[in-house]
């Protein structure tokens, strides 16, 4: 088949010369041939396809980098490529949503805590350092409105980043926040910890799972994997999501998460606090009910132990105390190789 001018070609692909240009600088659809002596660039027809499948993706915002690998790859591995990159974008928007309408509900002067009676709390928190590890990197803590729990990356340099951090946030405590601010005084603790843990150097780095409480409101905040959550009318929810290179992996289609159980590289962190990069929190806002029950952990419990013996040991009878020591008797029987920490909160 003859080659079309660009004008011909853009009312083919029903795209304009202009995006044309635009996909061809980008590299992700180059002419067929360009004129050497004016420039002028003509396609194959053959290239419609292509072309309408990259105005597609784009309007999905999806980045440059994966539209260029989804066009690179097979009709079936490049569904597979969309599905993935669209289950994480439904996950950020829901995040989103309810902060959005956290604010509008504020803003509006609707905020839900107006007239609430504010929501009890029962907590405990406990660390061990396992049956492989000889010093403890992890910290649990936990109070009325903190919780939070830091697994230290790097042997000692990590076991004190670990503490700096949590130490970071414990001034929040005793800070009364009004539910407005939980997120800004979270985000700003947060700051304070990292600076805290590069202090100490630059291979000090920890995970960071912390939760602050007000009213009915709890603000999360959460960085490296680490884990928070919720059991609530017997349904147990994970509603953190693991900084991890394998999950980032899992995340793009690129590993089954039964792959990733096993991967050599399933505990390296693409983002801590401390260490070389600057961190991307992600925080969260979220309405407690009476009867839930919370969780935050290292990945020492829940690495080792299955999501479905969380929650039954989550849904069992007791006080957090007990609880707590149940799930850390949970890793010790599944050999604990690493360090354990974990908090559990009742809401009532």
């Amino acid at each position: 088949m003859e080659l079309v001018t660009i004008g011909a070609f853009a009312r083919m692909a029903r795209l304009s010369a202009k995006a044309l240009r635009l996909y061809d600088e980008l590299g992700l659809l180059r002419p067929a041939e360009v004129d050497e002596g004016n420039g002028y660039r003509y396609y194959d027809p053959a290239q419609v396809e292509r072309a309408r499948l990259i105005a597609w993706l784009r309007r999905l915002d999806m980045p440059l980098a994966r539209i260029r690998l989804v066009c690179e790859l097979p009709a079936a591995a490049a569904a597979s490529e969309v599905a993935a990159y669209w289950q994480r974008v439904v996950a950020d928007t829901a995040a989103r949503e309810q902060l959005a309408t956290f604010l509008i509900d504020h803003l509006s002067g609707r905020d839900t805590d107006i007239g609430e009676a504010a929501l009890a709390i029962r907590y405990a928190a406990r660390s061990a350092v396992g049956m492989v590890r000889t010093s403890n990197e992890d910290i649990a803590f936990a109070g009325e409105r903190l919780w939070a729990v830091a697994d230290g990356v790097g042997g000692r340099a990590g076991g004190l980043a670990s503490e700096a951090a949590v130490n970071a946030l414990k001034p929040l405590e005793n800070l009364a926040v009004p539910t407005a601010e939980l997120l800004n005084v979270l985000a700003d603790a947060v700051d304070r910890a990292t600076e805290a843990v590069r202090e100490i150097g630059a291979k000090a780095a920890t995970t960071l799972t912390a939760a602050l409480w007000s009213g009915t409101r709890l603000a999360l905040v959460h960085v490296g994997d680490s884990r928070a959550y919720l059991l609530r009318a017997g349904d147990l929810f994970h509603f953190t999501h693991d900084h991890t290179y394998v999950q980032a992996m899992v995340d793009e289609g690129r590993l089954t998460a039964a792959e990733a159980e096993s991967h050599p590289d399933r505990a390296l962190l693409v983002q801590a606090v401390g260490g070389k990069t600057e961190p991307r929190p992600d925080f969260s806002l979220h309405s407690a009910v009476a009867g839930d029950r919370y969780l935050l952990c290292s990945d020492g419990l829940s690495r080792v132990v299955e999501e479905s013996s969380l929650r039954a040991a989550l849904a069992g009878p007791g006080e957090p105390a007990r609880i707590v020591d149940e799930l850390i008797r949970l890793a010790y029987e599944s050999g604990a190789p690493d360090n354990i920490a974990c908090v559990v909160a009742d809401v009532w």
